[in-house]
């Protein structure tokens, strides 16, 4: 199931401890806490999830990334289905977004998720 369709990215993000997957912006959001970790925008089905410094450099250099409209300040890169990056990349790269934002929750919070540090 392709991360690229409504069905698969909420499979794919349903598996991470404290997610919820809420529509807005015209997309697809998922959440850890109350707190954005990735999306799949409805028209484009563009796949965008948070990187760290130096993922968004590497990334941001293949064909079918680029930086996130609205989200620049922050390190978070837009996917195109065609892109160079296979499944299991882009399955690592939501699993490490999850992780950063998750990260971010207090100590209570996560507790209160399930998410096991």
């Amino acid at each position: 199931m392709s991360l690229f369709t409504r069905s698969g990215f909420d499979a794919s993000v349903q598996g991470f401890a404290g997610t919820t997957q809420v529509d807005q912006w015209d997309s697809r959001v998922a959440k850890v806490g109350d707190k954005v970790f990735a999306l799949l925008t409805d028209g484009e089905s563009r796949l965008t999830f948070k990187v760290s410094e130096e993922s968004f450099e590497i990334l941001t250099s293949l064909r079918g990334v680029s930086q996130a409209p609205y989200f620049a300040k922050r390190k978070w890169v837009s996917v195109e289905p065609d892109s160079e990056l296979g499944e299991a990349d882009l399955m690592e790269y939501l699993t490490r977004s999850y992780r950063t934002v998750s990260a971010s929750l207090t100590r209570k919070l996560r507790a209160e998720l399930g998410i096991v540090e």
